[in-house]
């Protein structure tokens, strides 16, 4: 049921759009509430039952670790496949940065239940902080924009209502109860993801592919298998089994995120590409996905 939810909501974002009976950016009234209610409601709800220990490091610097990675393997392959500057932004943005929340809770609940779900909201923290610096200060660089200011991008982060909701949950459960409001919180949580796989579907794109082959097969090679190989390599190095190491693993290979698309987009690194990675990454990524899930099974 849960991949019929996951197929209806995708499917009725992306011909609603087409069909125009919904406004071309009817997706950020959406995100809105995703972003401003939902999600929060997500991280009040589940982070305060998690016992904190040794073991969460792998899904808290899971993101962490793809963009340094993306950052190395695009780098090597930047000769081979003639990368030019803005289409190296594109990739280290897209390819860097998993979609670890809109499309990442839903399937990473739908394969592991309400217990991955609680993980994934850890993998997708530090994935912001990251894509917030790391991710914003290379999109600058590398269009050659004006620096900015470690003042504006502290700021920005802190202002995030993502990053704010995981703090909160964090330190209120130690002042006030949250056991009353539980009921609340579980029904809101519950809106997540049919809206986040709404707004995904009204934003794919497919036109003007073909330019774009080479660089989609390294960039989306890189996301898709190379990124959750990496994590699954140290999880089982390390020993770590179980839905921690799961979880982390899975959520390393999700598609490329849509706000690093845009991100990207915003500072001219090659747009068409950052879309395409966003839009075919997520079709593909249904059957990569399901390629890792199984593989999983070895490190339970």
């Amino acid at each position: 049921m849960n991949f019929l939810l996951i197929a209806v909501c995708l499917l009725a974002g992306y011909f609603l759009r087409v069909s125009k009976i919904l406004p071309q950016d009817a997706h950020k009234g959406i995100n809105g509430w995703i972003l401003y209610v939902a999600f929060p409601a997500v991280a009040l709800h589940y982070i305060p039952s998690i016992k904190w220990n040794f073991e969460l490091l792998l899904p808290l610097i899971m993101g962490l670790l793809v963009w340094f990675g993306a950052l190395l393997v695009i780098r090597l392959a930047s000769s081979t496949f003639q990368v030019d500057i803005k289409t190296f932004g594109a990739l280290l943005l897209t390819a860097g940065f998993g979609n670890t929340s809109f499309v990442g809770f839903p399937l990473t609940q739908a394969y592991f239940g309400k217990e991955g779900l609680r993980i994934a909201v850890i993998c997708d923290q530090l994935s912001f902080i990251v894509l917030s610096t790391f991710g914003v200060v290379s999109a600058m660089h590398l269009a050659h924009s004006e620096n900015k200011s470690l003042r504006s991008i502290v700021l920005g982060l802190v202002k995030f209502p993502p990053f704010i909701s995981f703090v909160a949950a964090l330190l209120l459960p130690h002042v006030i109860p949250l056991a009353a409001l539980d009921s609340l919180l579980q029904n809101l949580a519950g809106t997540l993801v049919p809206l986040a796989l709404f707004s995904v579907g009204m934003q794919i794109e497919f036109a003007e592919y073909k330019n774009q082959i080479k660089f989609l097969f390294l960039g989306l090679g890189y996301k898709l298998f190379i990124a959750p190989a990496f994590i699954f390599g140290i999880a089982y190095l390390c020993g770590m089994r179980g839905i921690v190491a799961q979880t982390s693993v899975f959520e390393a290979a999700m598609a490329p995120g849509i706000t690093a698309a845009i991100i990207a987009g915003q500072y001219e690194l090659n747009p068409r590409l950052s879309n395409l990675m966003a839009s075919i990454g997520l079709i593909v990524s249904f059957v990569t996905t399901f390629f890792w899930w199984f593989l999983l099974r070895y490190i339970r």
